[in-house]
């Protein structure tokens, strides 16, 4: 095995019952990974003991007593379930006996334990979430999604700098483009704090496209886009909300008479062509970047496909070194800034 992925079993809208045909999928797919799954014993153990013929040594389990609810606040999530499922498996990474950890559980939950547990990397203030969203060039990322609502110019560069090592690691692509969310291209737009971070970018030695409106994202005018994650988190669920409504306009329409279910029909392939293009599941997996470990946050409805696509995105995150990239990076970043 090259990398053990430790898998929050409990969390998410489904449970074992999505978390662990998913973990079966992925070691299927995938035999030079293991698995440490974390969950009450009479939900998971079993099942770790049925598919040990097939996975052996690969597949391990570990005993967690408690579990974080969607609803749980911060404080208990951290404070009172130090034996959750969750907690465990993040605990698991920082003992060095899994190199990431994926959950499906509640996002300010996790990354609030994930950064009690694992702490920051040297140089960067805050963790920061980064997804992948389709695009008309194939797929672009995004970050923050929401775990920093109040950002400062030096945090919309750490993202910068943070979804680079992202990029190069796991896409193999050298300096891919970045861009700054902003409300247009000219440099004088935006807020105080835009217009300062888009300078700080632009000395960065990063491949600094410029500014970015809402429509580059979607368009694939960068590799990388940079926001707040106020801004993130808006446009993140505003896409969702799109990407629904047009699937249930497209089935009414199709729907309205037998004329028009016979025509969908015949555009069947079409229709199953354009819904694999933009299936969220192909693009599940959301990275928390800047810890001293590698988390990937499930969306909570994933299904198997879905749930099976976040820890095959933490297994690349791992085989590449992302958090050593990020310190390298990130140390070439503050000698750069104390030589100026």
């Amino acid at each position: 095995m090259d990398v053990t992925i430790a898998i929050d079993c409990m969390g998410g809208d489904f449970g074992p019952s999505v978390t662990l045909p998913a973990v079966s999928r992925f070691l299927q797919n995938d035999e030079r990974a293991g698995a440490i799954l974390v969950g009450l014993p009479a939900e998971v153990e079993p099942a770790v003991s049925a598919a040990k013929s097939r996975f052996g040594g690969r597949l391990q389990f570990q005993p967690a007593s408690e579990v974080v609810n969607m609803d749980d606040p911060l404080a208990t999530a951290l404070r009172v379930k130090k034996d959750s499922s969750m907690r465990v498996a993040i605990d698991l990474v920082k003992e060095g006996r899994a190199q990431a950890a994926v959950s499906a559980g509640n996002t300010g939950a996790l990354m609030a334990i994930a950064r009690f547990v694992l702490k920051t990397l040297p140089g960067i203030d805050r963790p920061a979430i980064a997804t992948i969203l389709p695009t008309l060039r194939g797929h672009t990322y995004v970050l923050d999604l929401g775990a920093n609502v109040d950002c400062e110019p030096q945090h919309l560069l750490q993202f910068g700098i943070m979804a680079d090592m992202l990029v190069s690691a796991v896409e193999h692509k050298e300096r891919p483009s970045v861009g700054l969310l902003n409300i247009g291209e000219e440099d004088i737009k935006g807020n105080e704090v835009v217009k300062q971070a888009g300078e700080l970018l632009r000395q960065s030695g990063l491949n600094f496209y410029g500014n970015v409106e809402g429509d580059d994202i979607y368009k694939g005018t960068t590799d990388i886009v940079v926001c707040d994650g106020f801004v993130g988190n808006v446009l993140l669920k505003t896409s969702e909300g799109l990407a629904r409504m047009l699937a249930t306009f497209l089935r009414e329409e199709f729907s309205r008479n037998p004329f028009r279910k016979l025509a969908g029909l015949i555009a069947l392939p079409a229709l199953n062509a354009f819904r694999n293009r933009v299936d969220p599941r192909r693009y599940n997996g959301a990275s928390l970047l800047g810890l001293r470990g590698i988390v990937v946050k499930s969306h909570g409805s994933a299904d198997q496909l879905a749930f099976a696509q976040a820890i095959e995105r933490a297994a690349e995150e791992a085989r590449n070194r992302l958090v050593e990239r990020i310190t390298e990076r990130m140390a070439r970043n503050v000698a750069q800034t104390a030589l100026q």
